[in-house]
């Protein structure tokens, strides 16, 4: 028994170690015969493929393929692929597939090419005999009425995740056949070596560090951009109504782009127009939005749309498509080499911005400056590209005239339109960008020519028991000084000094808690807007201004005033603060949605840590220059025009308490007469509260928070 045990087991390891070369060819060519034949024998041409034995041939010649791949070293070619590649078996599937014959055969021809390149271990696509039907099949993908549309998207997937494994491969899925790196010299076998591609001119390269938009070469993109390249394929199939062919073709987009290294990334930006048929589609996208029936506010606070989730819609939403697509940009420029992320980023502001946004923006029709205007607020919020948001920053803030245009509309006579311009600047200003600041802001301050001479070299806080500070203590403005203090930040430990040029942090932060009259303060009625909760408020955006600011290497003091001693120059703040200030002098007789926009811009241009913008916005001591004017100068002006106006008002604190309800939904008295004044003097209450608050988180106090402030009866 034990002898025939052993019998039976050099039986069957001589079974396994036997050779099947010459039955696994033999087998292959019969099967590929089989296929041959079918079009020798059959009379019925309209016969769909699945009701023939090729489909089963197909399979089986795969398998032998995929067998002997397995049981092959990595550096040999089997017979069987040997007898591929030599009498071009694939050539003649892409021929059958084109012709569609029989009907469905383009099918079964993309399953067997996806599980060939995506099964096999050993490297195919440097091989001629494989490269070459590789591109009569991307040419017969996404042609218009496919019916093969899943099996389109799944074999450039296949191609795109193996020129992902190897870079050098992209060449020929490009059909750009550049001189071959050394590493890819070797084949893997003597016998394939005969197959692999000749050398041909290499295409044009540029500086990749290159800002200007790349002049492509038509010559080597002629193949790339006809329809029927690679990337135009995969455009086609981003539109598909078929969510799995959509989610391919992006995804596959997104392995070509994120190729890491010099020369993929150089080969895409310099030798395709990827970047032209990305942005061109953006383009496509945006001109499809119904502009004129659009819903500026619903554009302006679009939520974020993420090109994977399920967008499909009975009837097309086109807003959805176009954020949806520049989400999908958004991640690709993220992600892409930076000399791709460049070109794509330039053909954005290229063929969207200049070309299709920049004329809308100058449009005289008010709706199409709304919605053009929205749509820019929602990209700026949604964008996350440094690239792009480069790009974009360098649109808004370096067009000729179209800077002055969007700050004049801050104070248009349309209030929507203004409210929309001031919502545009305020996403502006929370994109880590330095040029914003500085463009918009800090070159017109870098002077400090806003100080008086006199004060230039001195310091701007006046000394306690001064006279300037007696006459501020007798100001009737400042005539109730909060003596009860529950709303004053706790007193600056003595080892902590103000900066050169401040009062203490809490004369700073008393001066803007006392410049609304005590006559029209209400918060206190409904026991709301305590101090604590402004802290909180304040510290979260200062936090967030200062995380900004950190790479950005400002100053840390304040630099010497260019003026001499005695010399005078006009101060000119600048367009964005000059409509900032002339909107908040006037903050009593506009919508209470657009006094909201204003305090929130200025509020965020407060919290930032440059120290001119400190001295400038929250620094209530310094001698402005007779020219010049501060935010808290205005303050003051509005706060004298506030006491006038009271006396118009009967009841005043029943009418505010019944406003504050009402913006607190409580009550509905949207008819109350002096509504707009009483609904202005509320939100410069808290105005003046938040700007106290920004001061004493921007102060250098000990890390501590005030208490909980006690009800006031007065």
């Amino acid at each position: 028994m034990e002898a025939f045990s052993k019998l039976t087991s050099m039986l069957l390891h001589a079974l396994e170690t036997r050779e099947p070369t010459v039955d696994l060819l033999d087998s292959f060519i019969d099967h590929w015969k089989s296929v041959t034949n079918y079009y020798i024998k059959t009379t019925d041409e309209n016969l769909p493929v699945k009701q023939t034995d090729i489909p089963w041939h197909l399979k089986q010649m795969l398998d032998i393929l995929l067998y002997e791949d397995k049981h092959q070293a990595v550096e040999d070619t089997g017979p069987c692929l040997e007898y591929l590649l030599q009498h071009k078996l694939l050539e003649t599937m892409c021929t059958l597939g084109k012709a569609q014959y029989p009907p469905g055969m383009c099918q079964q021809v993309l399953i067997f090419f996806s599980k060939l390149l995506s099964e096999m271990q050993k490297p195919l696509l440097q091989l001629v005999n494989v490269y070459r039907p590789v591109q009569k099949l991307i040419r017969l993908c996404a042609l218009p009425g496919s019916q093969t549309e899943k099996e389109e998207a799944q074999f450039l997937l296949v191609l795109c995740s193996g020129v992902k494994q190897d870079p050098d491969t992209l060449r020929y899925v490009l059909q750009l056949i550049d001189q071959l790196p050394a590493s890819s010299q070797s084949q893997p076998s003597m016998n394939a070596s005969r197959h692999k591609t000749d050398s041909q001119p290499p295409c044009s390269q540029s500086d990749p560090s290159a800002s200007s938009l790349v002049q492509l070469d038509s010559s080597a993109t002629d193949l790339v951009q006809s329809d029927s390249g690679l990337l135009w394929a995969l455009l086609q199939l981003t539109r598909s109504q078929r969510r799995f062919v959509s989610l391919k073709a992006h995804e596959s987009l997104l392995l070509l782009s994120g190729l890491q290294g010099g020369s993929p990334g150089e080969l895409l930006s310099t030798c395709t127009q990827l970047g032209e048929l990305l942005a061109g589609r953006l383009r496509e996208l945006y001109s499809l939005l119904p502009v004129e029936e659009a819903d500026a506010a619903v554009l302006q606070s679009w939520p974020y749309t993420p090109w994977r989730a399920d967008l499909r819609t009975e009837v097309p939403d086109h807003m959805t498509d176009f954020f949806a697509w520049f989400n999908f940009l958004d991640q690709l420029t993220r992600e892409a080499p930076q000399v791709l992320a460049v070109k794509v980023s330039q053909c954005v502001l290229q063929l969207w911005l200049m070309e299709t946004l920049l004329p809308q923006l100058q449009h005289t029709s008010e709706q199409v400056v709304l919605v053009s205007t929205s749509v820019l607020c929602a990209a700026i919020r949604l964008l996350q590209s440094p690239s792009l948001l480069d790009h974009l920053v360098h649109f808004l803030l370096r067009t000729p005239t179209l800077t002055h245009l969007l700050l004049q509309r801050c104070d248009h006579i349309s209030d929507q339109i203004s409210m929309t311009s001031l919502s545009l600047v305020d996403e502006l200003l929370q994109k880590p960008h330095r040029d914003i600041l500085d463009v918009l802001v800090l070159n017109f301050l870098l002077s400090r020519s806003y100080l008086s001479p006199p004060a230039a070299g001195q310091e701007d806080r006046p000394p306690d028991g001064s006279e300037d500070s007696e006459d501020l203590e007798e100001d009737p403005f400042f005539s109730d000084s909060f003596s009860d203090t529950h709303l004053l930040p706790p007193p600056l430990p003595p080892s902590s000094s103000p900066p050169a040029g401040l009062g203490s942090a809490a004369d700073v932060v008393n001066s803007f808690l006392c410049l609304v009259p005590v006559q029209v303060r209400s918060a206190q009625l409904l026991q709301e807007g305590g101090y604590e909760s402004y802290i909180h408020d304040a510290h979260t955006l200062v936090t967030q201004c200062q995380a900004f600011s950190l790479s950005w290497d400002w100053p840390q003091s304040l630099p010497s005033p260019t003026l001499s001693s005695g010399e005078e120059a006009d101060f000119f703040e600048g367009e964005l603060l000059k409509v900032l200030f002339d909107r908040l002098g006037r903050i009593l007789e506009q919508p209470y949605e657009l006094n909201l926009q204003l305090t929130a811009v200025l509020s965020r241009l407060s919290a930032f840590s440059h120290p001119m913008l400190h001295e400038y916005l929250l620094n209530p001591y310094i001698h402005l220059s007779p020219c010049a004017r501060s935010l808290f100068s205005v303050l003051i002006r509005v706060m004298g025009e506030l006491m006038q106006r009271i006396q118009q008002v009967s009841d005043l604190p029943d009418r505010l308490l019944k406003i504050r309800r009402d913006l607190l939904g409580l009550n509905h008295h949207t008819g109350l007469e002096h509504l707009t004044l009483l609904r202005g003097i509320i939100v410069l209450e808290e105005f003046c509260k938040e700007l106290a608050a920004i001061a004493f988180v921007k102060m250098p106090l000990e890390p501590h928070s005030p208490g909980p402030e006690p009800s006031r009866t007065d």
